[in-house]
């Protein structure tokens, strides 16, 4: 049997502890299992390592000069991890507008806990962007089915809101309920949008459609009063654009938010962005239902 970065863990826990069940709570695992790893070593490198007593347990001569040595190789281990962990980089594609506080808290607490970084790279498709593999995992928003091979890690939902030209009608209105949409041009942003005919079943699907291909072009066909628009909450929150305005809509279905990515990519790194994402995201939810309850 080869000796495992494990097995040199397992014993300078123990002989660092004095204990079994010490060590065993530190590295994380069952007493049993530790003493089979120590008991393993032992065997492999044929020293004995460790005098066990009823009341304790001592490194032997060899067990302590051997610690010395194992120690350093942990340490260089870690140092090697780590370095190669800051070389690390995960692609993040998104279309339009990151979600805040999600993206900000996300990509901070993954750096610091993996070493690696974060770039951002905007996009028209996130979709397409995965399978050029131009991106490594991207933030999708709307309802809209994802293809195989594709992974999908819901997030949160967002609330959707009307928006319209500053001379609309529709801009003096208190609300507009999500079934009279259909009675406006609809402006769709065909590509990365998150509302579309395709968001209404047939039979009750708005008839008026201008389609654009990108956002800016979306932003400016609504600020030219040539139809309304449907955007997720973000996008009142952080849109610039002076000649539009919000109007909420009562009994809207929410946006998903969602993390989409290849089932082959650098899958420890997206793990851990995963992670990250999802204990932001409940605090992202959090403060958007203090936000609607308020």
């Amino acid at each position: 049997m080869e000796v495992e970065i494990r097995h040199l863990r397992a014993f300078a826990a123990v002989a660092r502890h004095r204990s079994f069940s010490r060590a065993a709570q530190e590295l994380l695992v069952t007493q049993p299992a530790l003493s089979r790893t120590v008991a393993q070593l032992e065997a492999t490198l044929g020293v004995r390592l460790l005098e066990r007593t009823s009341r304790r347990v001592e490194p032997t001569d060899a067990g302590a000069e051997f610690l010395h040595q194992a120690e350093r190789v942990i340490a260089s281990f870690d140092h090697a991890l780590t370095s190669a962990r800051r070389l690390g980089v995960l692609r993040l594609g998104f279309s339009w507008l990151l979600p805040a506080p999600w993206a900000q808290r996300t990509v901070k607490d993954f750096e610091q806990s993996t070493g690696a970084s974060v770039t951002l790279s905007r996009t028209d498709d996130p979709l397409e962007a995965l399978h050029r593999r131009t991106v490594d995992i991207a933030v999708v928003r709307g309802d809209r089915d994802v293809p195989e091979p594709l992974r999908t890690v819901w997030l949160y939902d967002e609330p959707r809101f009307a928006v319209c030209a500053r001379e609309s009608p529709l801009a003096d209105r208190s609300h507009l309920d999500w079934g009279d949409v259909r009675h406006w041009r609809l402006i769709v942003n065909t590509v990365s949008g998150t509302t579309g005919p395709w968001s209404w079943p047939e039979e009750s699907r708005p008839k008026d459609i201008v389609e654009t291909a990108n956002f800016d072009e979306w932003v400016e066909t609504v600020a030219a009063d040539r139809g309304i628009g449907i955007v997720p909450e973000t996008a009142r929150d952080r849109s610039p654009h002076p000649a539009l305005r919000f109007v909420p809509l009562t009994d809207a279905p929410p946006v998903p938010v969602r993390l989409v990515h290849l089932p082959d990519g650098p899958r420890t790194l997206i793990r851990r962005f995963v992670d990250a994402s999802l204990a932001a995201a409940g605090t992202s939810a959090a403060r958007m239902r203090e936000r609607t309850d308020t």
